[in-house]
C-alpha cells in the first residue's frame, strides 16, 4: 500500500489520479485544502489510511454484491499495525478483510490490513482474529466511516452488507475484481476518459501500455532525490493503541 494520510492525522491527503503520474496531493473543496473533521472519541483517521496500488473502482460497472457502481479511485486500506507510517511510504501488508461504505451510493471498499513487519503480523491472518487481538476496532472502524461527513453537514454513510466486514478470501476476490479493471485502463481497453471518469494513464513502467511515456517525461529540472523526512524518536513517547478488555 501506499500511505496517504498516517494514523491520528487529519489533513486529507489523496492519489491525485487526474494528474500526470498521480501524485499525493492535499484535496481541494471550493477553493480550501481539506481536512477531516474530529469526532469524538477518534482524533482524526485511526489508522495508517491509504490505497492499494494497481488497482480501480469502476465506475462504468455495477458490483453484483454492493448493488453499486465503483468510486473511480484506487482501493483504500485501513493499515492497523501499531507503527504510525508517513504521507507516501510504501508499506508491504498483510490483508485481513474488507468492508463495503456505500459513500453518496457509490461502492467505496475500505481494505483492513496490518504491516507485514508488525509485532501482530504472525497472529493475524483473517478478519476473525482482529476482534481476538484488537478488540473494538472493527465496530470503531464501522463507526468512524458511518459519522466522518457528518460535522460537513451530510448525512450518516451506508454499508453493503449490513456493515459486516468480509474476510480474506473476499478481501482477495475483491483485490483481484479491482485489479482486473485496473488492467483494463492502463492497457486501453476502458477509455480512460468518460462521462464517469477522468484519469491521467500516463506511466513508465507498464509493459504494453499505450500510455507508456519515455523516461524523460517524468524527471524534474531538479535533479535531487526526494527524502521523506521522519519524526524523530522520543524516549518514552508511545504510539501504540492498548485494546483493554475490562469491565469497568
Amino acid at each position: 500500500m501506499v500511505v496517504e494520510i498516517p494514523r491520528w492525522t487529519n489533513a486529507k491527503i489523496e492519489i491525485a489520479t487526474g494528474e500526470a503520474f498521480n501524485p499525493l496531493k492535499q484535496d481541494v473543496k471550493k477553493g480550501k485544502v481539506r481536512f477531516v473533521r474530529n469526532c469524538f472519541p477518534y482524533k482524526g483517521y485511526i489508522w495508517n489510511y491509504g490505497a492499494l496500488p494497481q488497482t480501480w473502482e469502476d465506475p462504468t460497472t455495477v458490483n453484483a454484491d454492493t448493488k453499486a457502481r465503483g468510486d473511480n479511485d484506487p482501493i483504500d486500506v485501513c493499515e492497523i499495525g501499531e507503527r504510525i507510517g508517513y504521507c507516501g511510504q510504501v508499506k508491504q501488508v498483510k490483508v485481513l478483510g474488507v468492508m463495503a461504505l456505500l459513500d453518496e451510493g457509490e461502492t467505496d471498499w475500505k481494505l483492513i490490513a496490518i504491516d507485514n513487519r508488525d509485532p501482530l503480523a504472525e497472529k493475524l491472518n483473517d478478519i476473525s482474529d482482529v476482534e481476538k487481538h484488537l478488540p473494538g476496532l472493527i465496530d470503531a472502524t464501522r463507526h468512524w466511516f458511518k459519522v466522518y461527513k457528518m460535522p460537513d453537514g451530510k448525512p450518516a454513510n451506508q454499508f453493503a452488507f449490513n456493515g459486516q466486514c468480509k474476510d480474506k478470501a473476499y478481501a482477495t476476490h475483491v483485490i483481484e475484481e479491482t485489479h482486473d479493471a485496473w488492467n483494463r485502463l492502463i492497457q486501453g481497453k476502458i477509455p480512460c476518459k468518460a462521462d464517469t471518469h477522468d484519469i491521467s494513464v500516463i506511466n513508465t513502467a507498464v509493459e504494453g501500455s499505450p500510455y507508456r511515456a519515455g523516461d524523460a517525461s517524468h524527471k524534474s529540472s531538479d535533479d535531487s532525490e526526494s527524502v521523506a523526512v521522519q519524526e524523530p524518536k522520543v524516549e518514552g513517547k508511545d504510539d501504540k493503541w492498548y485494546y483493554i478488555r475490562a469491565s469497568l
